[in-house]
């Protein structure tokens, strides 16, 4: 099932799946977040923004409205 990036709960691992406006893809495959990548939310702020996620191996912060255009799968084993 497909959701945002900002839906998903602490501790979950998802597959970046696409993103909801192309203009900011740039910007985001520079951070390494490319369709494909896999994303684990490790934190998310007491008021829900900013989310931290581990990406490629480092620690990230995202403002809400960023992980919102996000569009992920969430891993079932």
């Amino acid at each position: 099932m497909i959701k945002r990036l900002s839906e998903v709960r602490i501790g979950t691992i998802v597959v970046v799946h696409s993103f909801e406006v192309d203009d900011i893809f740039l910007k985001f495959m520079e951070m390494g977040i490319v369709p494909g990548e896999r994303v684990r939310v490790d934190q998310i702020a007491p008021l829900g923004d900013p989310i931290s996620i581990s990406v490629s191996g480092y620690q990230l912060s995202l403002r809400l409205d960023e992980a919102n255009m996000i569009l992920v799968e969430e891993i079932i084993d």
